[in-house]
């Protein structure tokens, strides 16, 4: 079985966070599903790319999830949450799953 991307575990859970947290009207629940997320992704930017660039990672995901909630005062709240995720899957598929991706491809 292959490794999920770090950048589709990130993106995924910055709008799965959100949308729990919308839908089902408790906040707590949503950051429930921001955190587990992040822990998944930070786990997988650490063995992809090592602990220093996990650390970056992880400190852009939660200053995007940060940034977010002013950002949706100025654009709305999905486009605010979709302009966060996106970042960090971009940064991710950058910083740390390009590399994996690489390394899998020059192994088969």
């Amino acid at each position: 079985m292959g490794r999920v991307p770090g950048a589709a575990v990130a993106g995924l859970g910055l709008v799965g966070g959100y949308a729990v947290a919308r839908f089902s009207k408790r906040r707590p629940l949503g950051g429930v599903v921001l955190a587990g997320a992040g822990a998944v992704a930070a786990r997988g930017w650490k063995d992809a790319a090592g602990v220093p660039v996990a650390a970056g990672l992880t400190g852009l995901y939660l200053a995007a999830f940060g940034v977010s909630h002013p950002l949706a005062k100025k654009i709305g709240a999905w486009p605010a949450v979709f302009t966060a995720a996106g970042s960090v899957a971009v940064a991710s598929y950058l910083l740390a799953d390009r590399g994996a991706a690489d390394e899998v491809a020059a192994g088969s």
